[in-house]
């Protein structure tokens, strides 16, 4: 019939909405302090993050809408800076630690060729650096003359000497060899003077020998030679 067709009109027909309200919604019973803690960081000097505020003094902290007040909120207590968060370096301190006697480095933990971890250019400027500043203490030092130095830091600059002990070795070992030449050749100086003081020594007994001889065959033939 005709009631059931306008029903059926009106229930096929689309639906008007009208604008929303939050009258069916709950109201939220907090209030916004974005203010008060944007000048609450600004007044003590922190991040927004670091502000803390009494949750049970809202109203009165929503009232503060200066810095002054800020301040005097800050002064009762219903405002502080929070302490810094504390990042602990305990157990990288410990694992460090472990690393140093050996741990936590096995081929797992690698990555990385070994020239790309310890170059081994940064290991030739570091015995260089040692084994030259070992060079200059000594030639500082008068144990070596700059002829030695030289010749040892030449032969330093051409890989001869893996570390400081064997440079100290070598250095001994020229020292002594030098030691030992300088003996012989004062030893064989002495010689060649004591010879040559023999021969003089004998030259002197010949020429006088001689002069002798000529002096008494000189006596021998006056005595011979007949009188006038």
């Amino acid at each position: 019939d005709a009631r059931s067709l306008a029903s059926e009109a009106v229930r096929g027909a689309p639906r008007r909405r009208g604008p929303r309200t939050n009258a069916g919604r709950s109201r939220s019973t907090t209030m916004s302090l974005t203010l008060q803690k944007r000048l609450a960081a600004s007044v003590l000097k922190a991040g927004k993050n670091r502000v803390w505020m009494d949750p049970n003094e809202t109203n009165e902290i929503s009232m503060a809408n200066s810095r002054q007040n800020i301040r005097k909120l800050i002064k009762d207590g219903f405002v502080i800076r929070k302490p810094v968060v504390v990042h602990s370096r305990s157990r990288v301190l410990r694992r460090l630690e472990a690393k140093r006697k050996g741990r936590h480095t096995g081929l797992g933990k690698r990555h990385g060729s070994a020239n790309a971890r310890m170059p081994m250019k940064v290991l030739w400027m570091r015995r260089q650096r040692v084994l030259r500043r070992l060079l200059r203490k000594y030639r500082e030092a008068k144990k070596i003359d700059h002829h030695l130095y030289h010749d040892l830091y030449m032969r330093a600059k051409g890989n001869q000497f893996k570390n400081k002990r064997v440079l100290m070795e070598a250095i001994h070992k020229l020292k002594a060899e030098k030691a030992r030449e300088k003996a012989l050749t004062e030893q064989a100086e002495a010689r060649k003077n004591k010879a040559k003081l023999k021969s003089e020594r004998k030259a002197t007994r010949k020429s006088t020998a001689a002069a002798a001889s000529e002096v008494a065959a000189a006596a021998d033939a006056a005595a011979d030679a007949p009188s006038s």
